[in-house]
């Protein structure tokens, strides 16, 4: 039986054991008020096919200065972004000018069973035109009906603090707290629009 070598424990995985990365859906933002993936909505996927889902942000930048990308996720097909979540974010972040190297947990963008949307960056995106943000976001098994939906996200954004650019690494983890099946994710900006980037979600085979 042909096998493929895991680097990370040095062991032998067997051929057919999965972990390809298999590209859904490709959405582009063009002053975007919004950037939903619907299940069975124009050929995406986001039902029991895949235990586990990647959403790959490239190059996300904002119309607005300083707004937050953000998130929220429907059991409805997207009739409604209003799922109970319970999350964490936390960033590390260091200045052009190599001054405050930093690492906290930013309490103001959290939630305890909020229903709002979730950001993946505190301190907001600078708008300038060579800033935005790369990241992925990670949702596993959303088609379960027995447990609550966890995900996890990292983030690279530019951010902007007295005209001083700031280098900043954001970690938002959590889970909806639904035994729905979770079929919508929606993705925006705080305030304004998406300008413009791509988010292709993946599934793992």
């Amino acid at each position: 039986m042909a096998t493929y070598q895991d680097s990370r424990y040095n062991i032998a995985l067997p051929s057919g054991s999965g972990g390809a990365l298999v590209l859904i859906k490709t959405l582009t933002a063009s002053s975007s008020g919004t950037l939903s993936f619907v299940n069975g909505s124009s050929d995406v996927v986001l039902d029991n096919t895949y235990r586990t889902y990647i959403f790959k942000f490239i190059n996300i930048h904002p119309a607005t200065d300083s707004a937050n990308f953000q998130f929220n996720i429907s059991v409805d097909t997207g009739s409604n972004y209003n799922v109970a979540k319970t999350t964490t974010l936390f960033q590390t972040r260091l200045y052009e000018s190599d001054a405050n190297q930093q690492v906290g947990y930013e309490s103001g963008s959290d939630l305890a069973q909020g229903t709002g949307a979730q950001p993946f960056t505190y301190a907001g995106i600078t708008n300038a035109n060579d800033s935005s943000l790369s990241g992925i976001f990670q949702i596993f098994n959303p088609s379960s009906t027995t447990f609550v939906k966890h995900f996890i996200s990292e983030c690279q954004y530019m951010g902007n603090t007295s005209s001083n650019p700031v280098c900043y690494r954001s970690f938002t983890a959590g889970y909806g707290n639904t035994t729905s099946a979770v079929d919508a994710i929606q993705f925006s900006m705080s305030s304004g629009n998406i300008d413009s980037g791509t988010i292709k979600l993946y599934g793992i085979a």
